[in-house]
């Protein structure tokens, strides 16, 4: 971390999407949890602030099953859509933790190792979610592939994410899972979503760069 850098991060907290390394070591990746099992209340990252904000109250009985939230410096655009033949809905990377534990509240940072994921599409815009473990959890942590998932803990996700914002009955759905894909695929993704994410938003050198020159004037 550099001098500028240093002091920004004594001023303010680091912001979880873009001052936040996504990086760990052995495979394991950081991942900010927005929403954790028991949230009655839809919350998500405020852009501008880093804050964790109220996005909207669930609007039906189904709560997200998983840890979830996003990996930092991600960016779902053209890459992360490429495979799809579509685009990125611009925003990070979104992740479902899994974890036997019991989290009180979200904006938190756990350590996650992919596993798999859903090739979700909402309103014609890539919105892909990478499934992870949490490290050394006691149930979970062990597993490593999408293979090593009970089929119906992959229903109870699938079905969350295909009506979390659906009207009972509705047609068309506004939300598709055309494919399910394991690990080389979440490895894929989550390396397609940071080339978009430096193509968007630059290095964190580039951003400092330009921010000392604008000092500098």
């Amino acid at each position: 971390m550099n001098e500028i850098e240093s002091l920004l991060a004594q001023l303010n907290p680091s912001h979880p999407w873009h001052g936040v390394s996504p990086l760990g070591e052995g495979g394991v990746y950081t991942a900010y949890i927005e929403l954790v099992p028991t949230d009655g209340v839809k919350y998500e990252i405020d852009k501008p602030s880093g804050l964790l904000k109220v996005d909207r109250p669930q609007k039906y009985s189904s709560l997200c099953p998983t840890l979830y939230g996003f990996i930092p410096r991600t960016y779902c655009g053209d890459r992360v859509g490429a495979p799809s033949g579509i685009r990125g809905d611009g925003d990070p990377l979104d992740i479902c933790v899994l974890t036997e534990k019991g989290f009180s509240h979200g904006d938190v940072l756990v350590p996650a190792i992919p596993i798999g994921g859903l090739r979700m599409i909402e309103r014609g815009e890539a919105d892909d979610k990478v499934l992870a473990v949490l490290r050394d959890d006691a149930t979970y942590g062990g597993w490593r592939d999408l293979a090593e998932v009970p089929q119906g803990l992959l229903d109870r996700l699938c079905h969350y994410f295909l009506t979390y914002k659906e009207m009972p009955g509705a047609v068309p759905r506004r939300v598709e899972i055309p494919e399910i894909y394991g690990k080389a695929g979440a490895l894929d993704v989550i390396a397609r979503a940071m080339e978009d994410y430096r193509a968007e938003f630059g290095t964190p050198e580039e951003r400092a760069g330009r921010l000392r020159a604008w000092f500098r004037g």
